[in-house]
């Protein structure tokens, strides 16, 4: 018993571990950890480990490999120690049980119908290129939305509170942030997945990671053939069914003793419950074992079943069409049609990011300008809520390459910062008609202001007014032009390349101003 109660400590240690690192990473706003120490923190995430082997090929991001070893082994521990939206699920059931004398759990059939179409369905999207049910479905990636979504805006309003409650005693080790821009739709979304697993959670234990989560299904296949196995002993238990009534999993049926091993999420809470010390996490072929091996039937059925999901979801899967995203501003003198969104820097192209990207949202909380937002249809049906630069909300600072560093799936490539200063994400359009200079005859220039490498140059207009004119070979498409602009609809906006182009290097503006020796000052 002894051994048991370590295991599960073990469990809860490393699992919390890696909760709150993770969780931090999606809230912090001071980018306080490393590039080398965020891939360390998200080595063991099992999708997007998969993604970034496929794209880069090295050990150093073969995690899910260890995952797939470790489930062998032992079952399912990815989902009860390196998850964290299974970790976020244990601290709901948690809190659960101190307003409840007791939780009760209950043995309750497979799921099958529907984590087995779930999983084929999410596997046939994958081949034929789309990311929109790992999007949706991926633990760690839904655990990112909800934490960006969420938790980050309370995050910095704890924070803002705190500055301003410090600064009456004189105190000013914080400083104020603000959420410079917020996509509803995505918190919308990310909020029905945060009550829809907290119900789950407290109705149900984890019925979203034994119905829903293609991870735990993939997981829980391999798991039926792992070495080591919690089994019920039938010589020690009385079938009292205090193991049953402690498992979150709802996967140990006390009556006939035996435990369904692929549901079994390795939380070891049944071990360290059962008064006969009936329950045993031990080698799973031996003599002592009292699970049985699925018979040829059932190996049958299981596989017909998948290949029948498989056939009748790859229809749909294939139907589903990209479209181009265009945003066109009502009532607009010259509407602004983008045929094309922008990508991250490092990205390498926009189908490169598309294919690879599970909408994490973590570049999302690590832009310092806000400018990634998620998005709608700007990659079509299957991109979404998958990041991108939003001109609107902000620009992509100049001296930035925050995004490249954290992003686990390869989706954004680490880029240095030299490179990322000439990597032309878009050029820059101008729209004379709509520009203030040309209707209201007003000096402005708050793009060229704004403008880093001065693609966006003022050139002579008419009598004292200068107008923009666009250098497209150094423009390196940050949008700060576009954010700049104080019409509506834009008269300068970002178009994106497909394919991240190298811009020119800028000439060196020489100042016209001449500064003499003995002159402290030159104004």
């Amino acid at each position: 018993m002894r051994q048991f109660v370590f295991l599960k400590w073990l469990r809860v240690a490393v699992s919390l571990s890696f909760f709150i690192l993770i969780f931090f990473l999606f809230i912090d706003f001071t980018n306080a950890f490393s590039s080398a120490l965020i891939k360390g923190i998200l080595f063991f995430q099992f999708i997007p480990s998969i993604i970034k082997f496929l794209n880069l090929a090295g050990i150093l991001t073969a995690g899910f490999i260890i995952v797939l070893f470790l489930t062998l082994l032992f079952g399912r521990v990815y989902c009860s120690s390196f998850c964290p939206l299974g970790t976020f699920q244990d601290i709901v059931a948690y809190i659960s049980k101190r307003f409840k004398r007791k939780k009760i759990y209950k043995f309750s059939k497979p799921i099958n119908w529907l984590r087995y179409p779930l999983l084929a369905m999410t596997i046939i999207f994958l081949f034929t290129g789309s990311l929109l049910l790992v999007n949706l479905l991926d633990p760690y990636s839904a655990f990112g939305k909800i934490a960006s979504d969420l938790f980050r805006p309370v995050y910095y309003g704890v924070n803002n509170l705190s500055v301003f409650v410090l600064e009456k005693t004189n105190l000013y080790t914080l400083y104020p942030v603000k959420l410079k821009a917020y996509n509803w739709i995505s918190f919308g979304f990310s909020m029905f997945l945060f009550i829809l697993i907290i119900r789950l959670t407290i109705k149900k234990g984890r019925l979203y990671c034994n119905a829903v989560c293609p991870v735990g299904a993939a997981l829980g296949l391999i798991s039926r053939i792992s070495v080591y196995k919690i089994r019920l002993d039938e010589s020690l238990c009385n079938s009292c069914g205090t193991c049953g009534a402690n498992c979150k999993s709802g996967c140990i049926d006390t009556k006939n003793k035996k435990v369904d091993f692929s549901r079994c999420v390795g939380c070891f809470d049944c071990l360290t419950v059962c008064p006969g010390n009936g329950v045993k996490f031990s080698y799973a072929y031996s003599k002592l074992n009292l699970i049985k091996s699925p018979t040829k039937n059932q190996l049958g059925s299981n596989r017909r079943q998948f290949l029948l999901s498989s056939a009748s979801l790859s229809v749909g899967a294939l139907a589903l069409a990209k479209d181009s995203f265009s945003q066109v501003v009502k009532g607009a003198k010259i509407p602004v049609i983008k045929k094309y969104p922008v990508s991250p820097p490092g990205s390498l192209s926009i189908e490169h990011f598309h294919k690879n990207c599970t909408a994490c949202h973590l570049c999302i909380s690590a832009c310092p300008t806000h400018v990634l937002q998620p998005s709608l249809l700007q990659y079509g049906w299957d991109g979404l809520f998958q990041p991108t630069m939003d001109y609107k909300a902000s620009f992509c600072n100049f001296e930035c390459i925050f995004c490249s560093e954290v992003c686990p799936t390869g989706a954004i490539l680490p880029i240095v910062l030299e490179k990322k200063k000439l990597t032309q994400l878009g050029k820059s359009i101008f729209i004379k008609e709509n520009c203030v200079v040309y209707t209201d005859e007003t000096a402005c220039g708050a793009c060229s202001e704004h403008c880093p490498t001065k693609a966006v140059n003022m050139v002579f207009y008419k009598g004292k007014l200068n107008i923009p004119e666009v250098k497209q070979e150094i423009c390196i498409g940050c949008g700060a032009c576009e954010y700049a602009c104080p019409t509506t609809p834009k008269s300068i906006y970002v178009e994106g390349n497909p394919v991240h182009l190298e811009a020119e290097k800028p000439k060196e503006i020489k100042s016209e101003m001449k500064v003499k020796p003995e002159d402290d000052f030159p104004f």
